[in-house]
């Protein structure tokens, strides 16, 4: 049976590299050219780890994929929003893998008090913009020509999706530990399990 499943970067890390593999040799949408081991990933999964969630998909022992949230950027006014992430193993597309990751991911980046999260796609990339557009997100600007990669220029898209209105207080934002153990982290974590036909 396949799970939803906050990521244990030590055990999970080789997987998670290997399915981010071929997006880096093979295609441009990363615009990452030097693909990270587990060892690198290890420490990109903690690092990200210590404030939003990094979700696996997890099916007989293997990850069929993950997502996470990150830092929009540094500065602290942008704290409220939150940058979105999904890989799906190459041989498991088709089987309802990044809907469920993503629909939960979406769920518990609510719960930690995000205004709003951004996708950023290197277009094109019609996969990828239908993914968000399914779950609300509207373009919100497009940044033309802004990644060269293997002799070409690429657009880069950045879908929007607001969880709630911005107020004149600032809202408050709790981290990933601060959520986990609750009842609500439990929901927001299998609500995207209905969107699985991976049994």
């Amino acid at each position: 049976m396949a799970v939803i499943r906050l990521a244990d970067p030590k055990r999970d890390a080789p997987q998670v590299a290997a399915i981010y593999y071929p997006y880096v040799v093979n295609t441009p949408i990363t615009f990452e050219t030097d693909p990270p081991d587990g060892t690198k990933m290890y420490g990109r999964m903690e690092h990200v780890s210590q404030t939003y969630p990094w979700l696996v998909c997890e099916h007989e022992n293997e990850i069929m994929g993950y997502s996470y949230g990150s830092k929009f950027r540094d500065r602290s006014a942008y704290d409220w929003i939150v940058e979105t992430t999904l890989y799906v193993r190459e041989a498991a597309h088709g089987l309802g893998i990044g809907k469920a990751l993503y629909a939960s991911l979406l769920e518990c980046l609510k719960l930690q008090g995000f205004t709003s999260a951004f996708g950023v796609i290197a277009l094109p990339n019609n996969p990828s913009v239908s993914l968000h557009e399914h779950f609300g997100f509207t373009k919100d600007y497009l940044m033309v020509d802004a990644g060269y990669r293997d002799g070409r220029w690429y657009d880069v898209g950045f879908w929007r999706l607001n969880f709630s209105q911005a107020i004149e207080d600032k809202l408050a934002l709790y981290s990933i530990d601060e959520v986990k153990e609750t009842a609500n982290f439990s929901k927001a974590l299998t609500y995207g399990t209905q969107f699985l036909t991976l049994t």
